[in-house]
This record gives structure tokens, sequence and C-alpha cells, in this order.
């Protein structure tokens, strides 16, 4: 997991950014939130399916940023891989608000219940916070 962790925080380091939003954040003083998403045993594509018909804009919806996106290699501990991404907020109030808000919109209830028809698609999630160390080269384009 380590390793998985340092990965994709060197990716995001190296300028990885997608579909970032920066004129509401500073990056320097923007709260970064590392999520590893574990799939149920058959479930990653329907996972990502999901992230790409409907999470990621439904983030946005809420004052999210998504930063970057990634599916971790195959490993035997992980035969599936891993979802690993990175999304940045103004501060740690304004995730905690932002995910409540997420979490009761009609729009992902549904989604949610839909996908999840055959069964939970995740079987654990893994959150660290971070901010960018001073040396950082940008994170998210200005």
């Amino acid at each position: 997991m380590r390793g998985t962790i340092g990965a994709a925080l060197a990716m995001v380091l190296a300028g990885g950014a997608a579909q970032a939003e920066p004129a509401k954040l500073d990056p320097r003083t923007a709260i970064y939130e590392l999520r590893t998403y574990y799939p149920a045993p058959g479930k990653a594509a329907a996972l990502n399916a999901r992230f790409r018909e409907h999470t990621t804009a439904l983030f946005a919806k809420h004052g999210m940023t998504n930063v970057a996106y990634w599916n971790e290699i195959a490993t035997e501990a992980a035969p599936e891989g891993r979802l690993v991404y990175v999304l940045a907020y103004p501060s740690r109030a304004a995730r905690d608000a932002d995910w409540a808000a997420f979490g009761k919109d009609p729009e992902w209830q549904k989604v949610v219940a839909t996908s999840e028809a055959a069964g939970k698609l995740v079987t654990k999630v893994d959150s660290v916070f971070m901010t960018a160390a001073d040396y950082s080269p940008p994170i998210l384009a200005k």
C-alpha cells in the first residue's frame, strides 16, 4: 500500500493534474486527500465505470477538485488492482461539508443504488490527508 501512495503522490507532484479547478484553490494551502478504493471481487470495471460516468462530475458539482485518478497494476494481493485518486479542497472544513452534501445528493444515491444492485463495489477505502511541501513543483495549474 505504501508504494501505491508514493507512486500516486509522485505522479501528482510531477504534474499529473486532470480536471482540476484551480480558480477555487491555492495549491500551496489546499488540502489534498489521497483515497484508495479496494474493489470487491469482480467489481473493478464497474467501479471505474461509476467514477467515469457519474462520480467525478458529482464531486465537481459539490465543490471538490478532481486532481488525478489511477488504476493500480494488478498484484497477487490485489488481483484487479485498486482505484487511487486525489481530490483537493480549500480547507478540511470545506472537505467535510462537500462530502456531507455529496452523500445526501439524490442523484448520487440513485447512482449507488443502481450500480450496487448486484452487490457492493468497494470492500475498503483508505484516506490520507496532505498539504503540499514548500519545495513541491506546482500541483494544480494556475
